[in-house]
């Protein structure tokens, strides 16, 4: 079951509110997905992200996919990221961050800068957005505040820069987990997910 969203805040920000599966009462867990670049299409219904919410709803996970405001070069976006997730804050008792490639960088930076959330999930991340969104220094300030964290990328990604990512996550002890994919994870969609669930099911869950 799904519900459209209007997310609080200075932009026009929707969502869909996927619920968890069998649940007879509103799961306490929620993950707020991100969407890749508005630029090239990106939106709420992108298949990776609807894959990630469908693994996560099959775990009893709530999952929140948000639409960008207007666009403003990773700024805005960040600012939506942060509204959706004050939303969750205000109804769930434990909530995560996930993002798919821009929307990856978006989850990293949001997740470092605002209140300490039960984990944060990138997949296919970018280093960067502009000279100021950097992921990762996100990576950073999110190992020094103790995060769990997960980067899930794909080791034939010819798109984005995510090698810096990836290899500072590995030197902090963070998560980091290889699909042999290209970015847009042709044909791999479900696959990709089975990472990400299987994290916010430790995460949020208390999954083994």
């Amino acid at each position: 079951m799904s519900d459209t969203v209007l997310i609080p805040g200075g932009r026009d920000v929707r969502a869909t509110l996927d619920a968890a599966a069998g649940d007879d009462t509103r799961s306490e867990a929620v993950v707020v997905a991100c969407p890749p670049h508005p630029r090239h299409g990106g939106h709420r219904g992108d298949e990776r992200l609807v894959a990630a919410s469908d693994a996560l709803t099959d775990r009893g996970i709530d999952c929140l996919r948000f639409d960008y405001g207007a666009y403003d070069e990773g700024y805005g976006e960040c600012t939506d990221a942060d509204n959706a997730v004050g939303w969750a804050l205000d109804r769930y008792a434990r909530v995560g961050l996930f993002g798919y490639s821009f929307g990856g960088t978006v989850a990293l930076v949001a997740a470092a800068s605002g209140p300490k959330l039960a984990g944060v999930c990138a997949l296919a991340p970018t280093d960067r957005l502009a000279s100021e969104i950097d992921a990762v220094a996100a990576l950073d300030d999110l190992a020094a505040r103790g995060a769990s964290v997960r980067i899930v990328y794909a080791n034939r990604d010819a798109t984005v820069d995510w090698e810096p990512v990836v290899e500072r996550a590995r030197e902090l002890g963070l998560e980091v987990v290889e699909l042999d994919a290209d970015h847009f994870l042709v044909g791999r969609a479900g696959d990709a997910a089975e990472p990400v669930a299987e994290a916010f099911g430790r995460w949020l869950r208390g999954e083994e």
